[in-house]
């Protein structure tokens, strides 16, 4: 490295540990390292919200102190015209302050369907595949408190259980990628301060204003709800209570999945013996989804009632064959065959 750049790189380092000096970005910063442990090489997704724009300043200054290489990568899903634009704009004002984001296209296919989810499957399709071209294990996204409350309001409306209620974990694996989320605990008005402060400048999406999305809706109620006394510090910490409820739960799983199946590599199925749906109901319906989900190779878990029927016609010894979640699932004697659906 040339005496210019190491200098130019230095300087740049400057600019970063200057904005430390403020006591409350100094804190947030604090609070941000004691959240996240890595130590190898990571990378962030950037959207140009004031919540991404926050995570690539604070996991920049965790890479340089922690002498990492961190990679940035914007995702422009061309659901409006715009998208472009600000894709390119973010770009611009990262590279100021040395962080160096590639943009990354989804380039819709006649048979892609022009909606949020769709765009978000795809966003961590091209992800996953930039991380798996540098060997990165660990992306950083920028959920945080607010999403955390969102997501809970949106699973009970749709009637989830308890690991439906929880489902946003700090960490979470998929296409043996970590998917991180470091902001968790962080609200959203310190992420707006650390953006206004640092780069005086975030995209307003005006997705987050359109009601004809479920999401926007429960923001909305929960609005409301702190106007009428909602207290999110209770509220998360009821949230807390029940993640270590579900932990219990995935202890015992993760014991009947180690006991009471066994992988047959010669044949490439996994066999579960009776014992296996000699547990607690919610024991069995988590661990007859985990391994469909596992052998079926899908990312989502597959729906309950589906799942239900399945394990009432093994109890009720009926079943013969079915097909689940890219499963093949066969009842032979008293053990259940999983395997690839081709």
């Amino acid at each position: 490295m040339s005496l210019k750049n190491l200098n130019a790189i230095k300087k740049n380092h400057k600019v970063f540990y200057k904005k430390l000096r403020f006591k409350r970005i100094d804190q947030i910063y604090k609070k941000f390292e004691k959240n996240l442990s890595l130590n190898k090489n990571f990378a962030v997704a950037v959207s140009g919200g004031p919540d991404s724009l926050a995570l690539a300043f604070l996991s920049k200054i965790y890479s340089i102190k922690k002498n990492l290489k961190s990679y940035f990568f914007i995702v422009d899903h061309k659901l409006r015209k715009e998208s472009t634009e600000e894709a390119t704009k973010v770009k611009k004002i990262l590279k100021k302050f040395s962080i160096d984001c590639k943009i990354l296209t989804w380039n819709k296919n006649k048979f892609s369907k022009k909606t949020q989810s769709e765009a978000r499957k795809n966003r961590y399709k091209l992800l996953f595949s930039e991380c798996n071209k540098k060997k990165i294990g660990s992306i950083l996204i920028g959920h945080h408190q607010d999403d955390l409350f969102e997501n809970f309001f949106i699973r009970m409306l749709r009637g989830s259980g308890l690991r439906g209620l929880v489902s946003l974990n700090k960490i979470t694996q998929n296409s043996n990628i970590n998917l991180i989320r470091p902001l968790l605990d962080f609200k959203k008005e310190d992420l707006i301060y650390l953006s206004n402060n640092v780069f005086n400048f975030y995209v307003n999406d005006p997705f987050n204003k359109d009601k004809k999305y479920k999401r926007i809706v429960v923001r909305n109620i929960l609005e409301e709800l702190e106007e009428h006394g909602l207290d999110k510090d209770k509220l998360n910490l009821t949230i807390q209570n029940l993640k270590k409820s579900d932990e219990v739960i995935k202890f015992h799983v993760s014991n009947n999945v180690t006991e009471n199946s066994f992988f047959h590599d010669r044949r490439n199925q996994l066999i579960l013996n009776d014992k296996f749906f000699n547990q607690p109901r919610e024991i069995v319906f988590r661990s007859l989804s985990d391994m469909i989900k596992k052998v079926g190779q899908k990312y989502y878990l597959i729906r309950g009632k589906k799942l239900e029927k399945i394990i009432s016609l093994i109890k009720k010894n009926s079943l013969k064959k079915a097909t689940l979640g890219g499963c093949l699932i066969k009842k032979v004697n008293q053990t259940v065959i999983l395997s690839k659906e081709k």
